[in-house]
């Protein structure tokens, strides 16, 4: 079996509209490691898109899905509930940095979270509105892609989407948009396009992912609070991506002083299985009628199983405070690089949810050309990297924070050599 030999009956049997980066196939994986069908090896520092924070296939994830593998694999906890779905609700709950009772529902994929947290938001406000963020990514089905604010690659060819959806700018201090741009712009969409009333939901990231790892400034965390208290709008936190010790805290949201009132989470909460959420307040939750939430595969038991377990590990093994010590070693590793690389024109980011973006450095525009050179040369070295933001012009920083510390150096030694011009 070779590479070349899986990438033709790929592109044979697969439709071109599933995009795939990697022209090696994947054969085994441990930790921070992947090994292809070659046998060649990877430090891998894209983890499946910001699911394996916990590292490939961690002894106790595997240990405790083997476990529930004995029991039963499927039940449809709507038809037949089990205790670990209750039991990892209350962890959450528990968890989720929001004052008062609060209720969690499980779904399959980030895209479902988010679906479901305007679903909740629509019924709590009987509202149609939704206000979203330019850069912003929170799925590809309808409503998600409506919600993403990037139309090539996602929403291209794909219109019309569902309406009452509206888009206004994230702060970007490299590119000169302030928190007071965001919030004029919200108040123009109050004014000419949809009264404050109608709008039932605004939701962000605090943390961009696909945007580029924007982060959003406290004063504007403050302000869309302010906002939702004032005109009783629904404040939603998508932290499908910044989720599980990534920015150094259990959710990016600790970071901050203001709360919201529902948050999606997805990607590492169960370390590669397919599980996602929302938890809020208790009395937002339950504005649905019952069957309104759900799903066929929605809180699995074998991803619920591996969901407690990655919870223990950050725990047990300090993963937020790992994720802070790795992202400092990496910050200072960029930024040591900007004399050889003039182009890198700002590193960002918490904990460990760092990006690196680069712009020409005659013209300031974004460079997305040396992203891709980035990229293609560390791929060549075998360090994997993504690309990511509005212009392509990104390199985002993904690397399980379970990684072995001779590894981490190995790749921040691949990462300075290709960053020279």
């Amino acid at each position: 079996m070779s590479n070349d030999n899986l990438q033709q009956r790929r592109l044979s049997a697969t439709p071109r509209g599933v995009g795939v980066m990697c022209n090696f196939f994947a054969m085994s994986a441990e930790n921070s490691t992947l090994t292809d069908v070659e046998g060649n090896h990877y430090i891998d520092f894209a983890a499946g898109i910001a699911v394996l924070n916990t590292g490939h296939r961690h002894p106790r994830l595997v240990q405790a899905m083997e476990q529930q593998l004995k029991a039963f694999t499927h039940t449809a906890y709507q038809i037949v509930p089990y205790e670990s779905y209750v039991s990892l609700a209350e962890k959450i709950n528990a968890a989720a940095p929001i004052d008062g009772p609060l209720k969690t529902a499980f779904f399959s994929t980030g895209a479902e979270a988010v679906e479901n947290a305007i679903k909740i938001a629509r019924a709590h406000t009987g509202r149609p509105g939704v206000i979203a963020f330019g850069g912003a990514f929170h799925g590809r089905t309808y409503m998600t892609m409506a919600l993403t604010g990037k139309v090539a690659p996602y929403k291209k060819g794909f219109g019309p989407f569902p309406g009452s959806v509206y888009h206004v700018p994230y702060p970007s201090q490299l590119h000169n948009i302030s928190t007071a741009d965001t919030l004029v712009a919200i108040e123009r969409l109050f004014k000419a396009d949809i009264d404050a009333s109608q709008v039932a939901a605004i939701i962000f990231e605090p943390v961009q992912g696909e945007g580029g790892f924007n982060v959003a400034p406290p004063e504007l965390i403050a302000a869309i609070r302010h906002l939702c208290d004032e005109h009783g709008i629904v404040m939603i936190a998508d932290e499908v991506q910044s989720g599980f010790a990534r920015t150094g805290k259990l959710f990016a949201m600790d970071h901050y002083a203001h709360q919201p009132d529902l948050m999606t989470m997805a990607k590492s909460l169960a370390g590669g299985m397919p599980l996602s959420g929302v938890v809020g307040k208790a009395d937002i939750m339950d504005a649905p009628s019952p069957g309104g939430l759900g799903g066929t595969y929605a809180g699995n038991p074998m991803a619920v199983a591996a969901a407690h377990a990655v919870l223990d590990i950050i725990e047990d093994e300090k993963l937020c405070q790992r994720a802070d010590a790795l992202g400092e070693r990496l910050r200072i590793a960029l930024l040591d690089c900007k004399e050889s690389c003039p182009e890198l024109a700002q590193v960002r980011g918490l904990g460990s949810m760092i990006a690196a973006e680069f712009c020409d450095t005659e013209t300031g525009e974004p460079s997305a050309a040396t992203a891709q050179r980035i990229q293609k040369q560390a791929l060549d070295r075998g360090l994997l990297l993504l690309t990511c933001g509005q212009y392509g012009n990104v390199i985002r920083f993904l690397y399980p924070l379970t990684i072995p510390d001779d590894q981490f150096d190995a790749a921040l030694n691949i990462l300075r050599s290709v960053m020279k011009s």
